[in-house]
């Protein structure tokens, strides 16, 4: 039957990208329809994506455009596909990724099997021991600004397939629906929220950015997760030249460096002496800067290191304060454990990967939150805080192992 159709798409790739969809979760799309409604009718939908798609009668809907804001400050347009059309989107991903994984940098870390931002986080700290200067790249409006004409000559670069080809320019060209119900035409970009948009950045910021620093500066080591780049650097001077020459180089691709974000950064440690302007930057959540530490042996000494960022911990904090826990009487502090622990590993597995202590003021939130529960459900602790604390630390002290962060030893008597 496929032979009748242009295109060889199998419905086993299809059945399989629904299923990494559906793990994936997600919002619904311009068409308001949820993965459980999707799923009413599940055989016919796929059937309907799997035949148009292999007729070449596939048209991507629009994506819903959701505006959100950033960490530091400003907005991020996130464009949401429809079910559908991420299950489309879904089965170029199965094709094509196997093609270029293969050819991407080893310090390219976003978005990849087997690669993670806490292996990127990592491989940067050894190597701010290891060279005095940090040259922090912020490329502006990223995948805003990708350049379509350069996209699909480095994805024609891989893929001989007609049907891939033409379903990555049918996305590329999909406009964005506002909030108002408008459309907005795109000339470039590719729509953050896109199921292929992270593979497709990767492959345009290859041979814009990883491949060139192969080729033209070898000896000098980066980590890449999607747009956030850091460069290391020996001196101040090299720091100064490579952020012009690579100004000059994501220019002959279109894009270009926020002249306000981008800075050379001074790993200021115990053995590297003299101030500079900047002596700290933040990469996937980490704050990298002097910080006193503990060796091996007991013996204290200042490095350059990581944790957590304020801007991360601000997040959690907002986070904890939307749970409203003091609204949750009706529920038992078992209950709570149970219905927040997942989300609390969460952060300590990756957060606390590096200078954990850091995490004990970012819980303080978590604290107050569950002192504010405890004397709304206990008659004998409402208005007195000092009771509902000694109450807490008592149960901290019995079941040490209640609370996700009492378990990675950040238990105090007093109950946090």
């Amino acid at each position: 039957m496929n032979k009748e159709k242009p295109f060889n798409i199998s419905k086993k790739v299809v059945w399989e990208a629904y299923q990494r969809v559906r793990a994936n979760k997600g919002a619904a799309g311009v068409d308001a329809e949820s993965i459980a409604d999707f799923e009413k009718d599940l055989k016919g939908n796929l059937y309907k994506i799997w035949n148009r798609m292999s007729s070449g009668s596939y048209f991507p809907p629009p994506v819903r455009a959701v505006v959100i804001p950033k960490d530091k400050g400003g907005q991020r347009v996130l464009g949401v596909p429809t079910v559908a059309d991420r299950v489309a989107q879904m089965v170029i991903k199965i094709y094509l990724e196997p093609k270029v994984e293969p050819i991407f940098h080893t310090d390219s870390y976003g978005y990849r099997p087997g690669k993670s931002a806490i292996e990127a986080v990592g491989r940067a700290r050894e190597r701010c021991w290891k060279h005095n200067w940090v040259l922090d790249l912020d490329i502006k409006g990223f995948f805003d600004n990708i350049d379509h004409e350069l996209l699909m000559r480095a994805v024609k670069k891989h893929t001989e397939s007609r049907w891939i080809r033409l379903y990555i320019e049918r996305w590329l060209k999909a406009p964005a629906q506002q909030p108002d119900g408008t459309l907005v035409q795109r000339d470039k970009g590719t729509p953050q929220g896109g199921v292929v948009s992270p593979l497709l950045a990767n492959l345009f910021l290859h041979y814009a950015f990883d491949d060139w620093m192969k080729r033209k500066y070898p000896g000098v080591p980066f980590e890449r997760y999607a747009d956030d780049i850091i460069v290391h650097c020996k001196t101040e001077t090299e720091a100064k030249n490579l952020k012009a020459v690579i100004g000059e180089r994501l220019g002959q691709c279109k894009l270009e460096l926020h002249s306000e974000k981008t800075k050379i950064v001074y790993c200021k440690d115990d053995n590297r002496r003299g101030t500079y302007s900047d002596e700290k930057f933040d990469f996937l959540g980490f704050t990298f800067r002097s910080r006193q530490t503990r060796s091996r042996v007991g013996k204290y000494f200042v490095g350059f290191s990581p944790a957590i960022s304020n801007e991360a911990a601000k997040s959690i904090q907002e986070t904890v304060r939307g749970w409203k826990l003091h609204r949750r009487s009706d529920k038992t502090i078992t209950d709570l454990a149970r219905m927040y622990n997942p989300i609390i590993r969460g952060w300590i597995n990756y957060y606390g990967s590096y200078y954990k202590s850091a995490l004990n003021r970012v819980f303080l939130q978590l604290v107050r939150a569950r002192m504010k529960w405890a004397m709304k459900k206990y008659k004998k602790l409402r208005g007195h805080l000092q009771r509902a604390t000694h109450w807490l630390g008592r149960i901290a002290r019995r079941e040490p192992n209640l609370f996700a962060h009492w378990q990675m030893g950040m238990r105090p008597a007093a109950g946090q």
